[in-house]
């Protein structure tokens, strides 16, 4: 098995030979190795240069490795680096408290390597999945985040940690996993919750100091979670240079408006006092004056030629 990733890979063993062997098993396969032998000369490296993932072994002086882990986890900078445990304990109660520290897998000793290459690479795998993930909903006009049902954060990429303190109108540190969303959010949830399955929930919005957030939200499949899905808005449209720029009437340019912000024909109805059905023929002669079929492509040509369109 060979790799060309150049992934760094971190050995936490203070057994010389376990240590050899896992190096040279690992540089084989195209990995760059770092190595310490206890669990605090690894923290101090891991300062200075981060692996992409550690084997941590258990057992070792000074802090063990269910220790260094719940450090590792604690630290917002390296919670993400996946940690496999080496050790020669199989007992259920040991690996499960090597899981509750955030242990992602474990290998048993006595080591053996073609095992361990084939683990370290599924979770090189799954880091690199994740990460393309993140990029993409980073890079896109929406932001998300998950939080349980207590209101809780259970995950927050780059994206929706940014919408949160816009939200909020300042920085915050304590704004990450573990927090709780903020109290006008809240509320929001447990309204919508209420709500019978059978009818539709409302978005969350709110303006502060000119920008327009708005949430909705969704069950996570096969968990206890919920997805929020976000928006923010710098800037009202010229609603004038659109009906100008497009040819629209004046309602049919707040209608472009509010569908390029999400919202469904029944949602445009009530923010507009009207019926859907109504909605629905205003886009229709929308579709029919912009010359396309879709929402997305009628806001995609309002976004090309209306420069005031923000």
């Amino acid at each position: 098995m060979t790799n060309d990733t150049h992934a760094i890979v971190m050995i936490v063993d203070d057994t010389p030979n376990n240590l050899a062997v896992l190096s040279d098993t690992l540089s084989e396969a195209g990995y760059r190795v770092l190595v310490a032998t206890d669990g605090l000369s690894a923290l101090e490296q891991i300062a200075y240069l981060k692996p992409d993932i550690i084997l941590l072994d258990v057992i070792m002086p000074g802090i063990d490795g269910f220790e260094t882990c719940k450090r590792l986890k604690a630290d917002p900078t390296t919670a993400a680096i996946p940690v496999i445990f080496m050790t020669a304990r199989s007992e259920l109660e040991d690996l499960l408290h090597g899981f509750d520290q955030g242990a992602v897998d474990y290998v048993v000793k006595p080591i053996r390597p073609p095992e361990v290459l084939v683990r370290v690479e599924t979770q090189l795998k799954q880091v690199k999945n994740m990460q393309r993930a993140e990029n993409a909903l980073n890079n896109n006009p929406y932001a998300t985040l998950a939080f349980n049902k207590s209101g809780y954060i259970t995950w927050l990429p780059t994206a929706g940690h940014r919408w949160l303190e816009a939200f909020l109108q300042s920085p915050s540190e304590a704004l990450n996993v573990g927090a709780l969303l903020p109290a006008p959010i809240i509320d929001w949830v447990k309204r919508q919750l209420a709500i019978p399955d059978h009818q539709e929930q409302s978005a969350f919005e709110s303006i502060r100091n000119g920008v327009h957030f708005s949430a909705k939200f969704t069950v996570c499949i096969n968990t206890d979670e919920y997805l929020l899905l976000l928006e923010k808005h710098s800037g009202e449209w010229d609603l004038d240079s659109v009906k100008a720029s497009l040819g629209l009437t004046f309602r049919e340019a707040e209608i472009l408006m509010w569908i390029s912000r999400g919202k469904t024909n029944k949602e445009v109805g009530l923010i507009l006092d009207t019926s859907p059905r109504t909605v629905n023929k205003h886009l229709e002669h929308i579709f029919e004056k912009l010359g396309v079929v879709t929402r997305a492509a009628a806001v995609s040509i309002a976004m090309q030629r209306t420069s005031n369109l923000r």
